[in-house]
């Protein structure tokens, strides 16, 4: 008897004889290269003309604004000529102009003025404290320029030299920038600021240090000329 097996393979072989063979797609036919390139080349030559159109179109849209500006850039000169007002300028012209005609500020010296000149001197950073330099500040101040020189030559205190000095600079500034006579002159104010402190240390005994405070004064002077009684 034949097996199971065989019958399989005969019964897969007749399904196959039955169905019918599948036919071969045909093939799309190519073109020629040639073809191809001149069929390109038609379309080429009618897209052209095309584009042409479209610059004309352009050009002349551009031409037509640049045109009406002469126009009327040339109506207004005609304008102009026949007599018209021209237009008004702007505002920041007009100030410009109206500064550039404003006088310059004058710079006289108060003595021309008729106000009495007052001249001052500075010394900064002198070594001393203010404290000390004070005292003589206030025995100098509203006095004679003479009357303070003999008082400051005479003086015990070290702050006398400084402010001698100083009251000198001062006389010396009236004559070279004001004109004026330096011995005919009248101690105003006087003043006296404290300046930076210089802080040292002092050593002292079982290792131990104490601070030193070196006090600084910055004196200013103001001269005024004498009155004729």
């Amino acid at each position: 008897m034949p097996d199971e097996n065989d019958k399989k393979v005969e019964a897969k072989a007749e399904e196959k004889a039955e169905k019918p063979a599948k036919k071969p797609a045909a093939k799309k036919e190519a073109k020629p290269k040639a073809a191809a390139k001149k069929d390109s080349e038609a379309k080429g030559s009618k897209e052209k003309p095309a584009k042409k159109e479209s610059t004309a179109k352009k050009e002349s849209k551009k031409a037509a604004p640049k045109a009406d500006k002469a126009e009327k850039a040339d109506a207004k000169g005609k304008d102009e000529k026949a007599g018209e007002k021209p237009a008004k300028r702007s505002r920041k012209k007009a100030d410009a102009k109206a500064e550039e005609k404003k006088p310059a500020p004058s710079r006289r010296r108060r003595r021309d003025t008729g106000e009495t000149p007052v001249v001052r001197a500075t010394a900064r950073y002198v070594r001393i404290a203010p404290r000390k330099a004070r005292l003589v500040a206030d025995q100098v101040r509203g006095m004679h320029i003479e009357q303070a020189r003999a008082l400051l030559a005479f003086s015990p205190r070290d702050a006398a030299r400084d402010i001698h000095k100083l009251i000198d600079s001062a006389a010396a500034n009236a004559e070279n920038n004001h004109d004026l006579v330096g011995d005919e002159m009248r101690i105003t104010s006087i003043t006296v600021d404290e300046g930076p402190t210089l802080r040292r240390f002092r050593p002292r005994a079982l290792g131990r240090a104490t601070p030193i405070n070196k006090r600084t004064s910055h004196i200013a002077v103001a001269l005024t000329p004498v009155e004729d009684d």
